[in-house]
């Protein structure tokens, strides 16, 4: 053993958090793989001896933080435990990943190889460097999961001990937790973590705010607490009567909520009226499910206090795509506030605290995919012809980390989960890629609409397609989702040599055409109107509106065009469909026109 380059407090204080570490290992359900864990804290205390960071203390303390984030606050075993304990071995000091791999095995080796990969910081002076760096996390979190939840238990404890670094240092590394951890944090389940990364983002980002928002709510605390137990004393008393071993305990909005609400809002501190809400966990018996036991407790808390009627949210019948799951209420407080109730069972709970390695370990012996699963694939489909456009490529990628969700249903009954202002064409590529290639529009809620139909939760969709429909380059305007973009633009790759899809301004333009068709309703006849005008004509609907009168409907038709000298024949073509008695054409390009069927001078 090499000798120690440190005091004997400083040796003291290493061996005093490794077994911290072990504790915290020993009260997990994992399997005790105490010897393995041991070897690597050893390698590590070797290879970083005499090494210290900027804050003074043993560079050691450093991966033993991470290592009891790992198991305390995301829930994993003694594999990832050992590569947190060596994740920078490779990187800082002379030993080699063969090394690890032969005194620890590949697994463990494969991770530390990763999490090297991926060291130092994503933000850099040029974007493409920036998208490059991205995709590398990306790549490597496809490979294991491991790797990205190490490297966020890494850059929670970095952000923990921030105050070390320079301010522009701590400015930098801020921003880019903000931007990318936090987010990511969000997207795997770690709400604890990824408040905890939006906090300390804020404080170095807006240090003097920070400093007088927590001063408001510090001064705020005393109140708030004597106000919670004011409210929580009846319903602890109800819920012991129905015998539930239950905890409930506040939960005080984050700095950083609040700083948003303030801006989000346009309202100052002192009217951000939520400052607390209540968190009720759960031990469920076996005489009722879980769902119905939520509702109970929900139907037993609103007895008591008055329910807000448009702020329940069920994520127990529908879970986060995140894998959250929850009944929210918010109900008036005695003294005339707005108090949001969470109510959630034990596996719930942890769910929501540990997020995917939680999913993980429940899920074990299931067959069904869930939204996370479904998530991770989609990363590797995105990174496999990864976007040359490296801003957009962060864009994207940021939207579909931190965005709200809408819940859409198939006709069979599936549940789809899609970002916040997905289209009917992100939905269809979503399915599959030949219905997003071929879409022209969907029947939702058995009305019919545009591929630009922003989708809304609890909408059920039924895709239309036509063969002879192709993906146009504005549908990039159209889409939202990284899958549906990723989709598009390989499909502009491969068009390229094609003169007819080529992207240049030349074979892009088109005219916005105004339709207005009348006839008798009968059963089909949007359809066919739809599928003569996107079979053969490169029709890309904007609006489609309809209205019924007994018999009759009309149906007022906005659309982009590329080739004006076939618009009269395809209005001769509608005019033929067994019904219709009108078609006129009434604007081009937002020009009045009034012309029926055979159109002349258009250009």
């Amino acid at each position: 053993m090499v000798a120690s380059d440190f005091t004997k407090e400083e040796e003291q204080l290493i061996e005093s958090e490794f077994q911290a570490l072990l504790a915290d290992y020993a009260r997990t359900s994992h399997r005790q793989k105490v010897e393995i864990i041991t070897r690597a804290y050893n390698l590590a205390k070797q290879a970083h001896n005499g090494v210290r960071r900027l804050s003074g203390e043993p560079y050691m303390m450093h991966p033993l933080s991470v290592a009891r984030i790992v198991v305390k606050e995301i829930g994993l075993g003694s594999t990832s435990i050992c590569a947190a304990l060596l994740h920078d071995v490779v990187e800082d000091t002379e030993y080699t990943a063969e090394d690890i791999e032969h005194q620890f095995g590949p697994k463990i080796a494969s991770i530390v190889v990763g999490l090297t990969k991926i060291s130092g910081g994503v933000f850099v002076d040029q974007a493409v460097k920036q998208a490059e760096n991205v995709r590398k996390l990306l790549l490597t979190m496809s490979d294991d999961i491991r790797v990205m939840l190490i490297k966020l238990a890494d850059r929670l404890h970095n952000m923990r001990t921030l105050a070390a670094q320079r301010p522009e240092k701590q400015r930098k590394i801020a921003i880019e937790t903000q931007y990318i951890y936090a987010p990511m944090a969000h997207r795997l389940g770690l709400f604890p973590i990824k408040t905890e990364l939006e906090n300390l983002s804020f404080k170095y980002e807006m240090p003097e705010l920070y400093a007088e928002i927590e001063a408001k709510l510090q001064a705020n605390k005393d109140a708030q607490m004597e106000n919670f137990e004011e409210f929580a004393a009846p319903i602890r008393k109800h819920l012991t009567m129905m015998g539930y071993d239950f905890k409930l305990y506040a939960r005080t909005k984050s700095v950083y909520s609040i700083y948003k609400k303030m801006v989000t809002k346009g309202i100052p501190f002192d009217q951000v009226y939520d400052l607390l809400a209540a968190r009720i966990v759960f031990e469920p018996n076996s005489q009722f499910s879980e769902k119905d036991q939520c509702w109970m407790i929900y139907s037993a808390i609103t007895e008591i206090y008055r329910p807000h009627p448009e702020r329940i949210r069920d994520w127990i019948s529908t879970p986060k795509a995140n894998g959250y799951e929850a009944l929210h209420v918010t109900v008036m407080g005695n003294h005339g506030q707005w108090i949001e109730v969470q109510i959630r069972t034990e596996r719930m709970h942890e769910l929501a605290e540990h997020g995917l390695a939680a999913h993980w370990r429940y899920k074990a012996g299931s067959e069904s995919e869930h939204e996370l699963d479904r998530w991770l694939r989609e990363i590797k489909d995105v990174l496999a012809n990864p976007d040359p456009d490296a801003l957009a490529f962060l864009d994207t990628f940021k939207l579909n980390l931190y965005h709200h969700e809408v819940f859409v249903f198939t006709p069979r009954g599936d549940i789809r989960t899609l970002a916040q202002g997905a289209t009917v064409l992100d939905f269809a590529y979503q399915l599959h890629t030949q219905l997003g290639e071929h879409c022209i529009g969907a029947n939702v809620n058995r009305t019919t609409r545009t591929i630009g139909y922003i989708l809304q939760s609890g909408d059920q969709v039924e895709i239309l397609t036509s063969e002879k429909q192709k993906p146009e380059p504005e549908w990039l305007n159209i889409v939202v989702t990284a899958k549906a973009k990723d989709h598009l633009k390989k499909y502009f790759r491969k068009q390229e040599g094609n003169a007819e899809h080529s992207l240049t301004p030349d074979n892009t333009t088109a005219k916005v055409v105004n339709l207005y068709i009348k006839g008798s309703d009968t059963v089909g006849v949007l359809m066919r109107i739809l599928r003569v005008m996107s079979d053969e004509y490169r029709i890309n609907f904007s609006d489609l509106h309809v209205t019924s009168d007994k018999n009759n409907f009309t149906c007022e038709v906005e659309a982009s065009m590329y080739d004006m000298n076939k618009l009269g024949k395809m209005c001769m073509q509608l005019r033929q469909i067994s019904g219709i008695n009108t078609v006129n054409v009434t604007k081009i390009d937002g020009v009045d026109m009034q012309c029926e069927c055979g159109i002349q001078n258009i250009e």
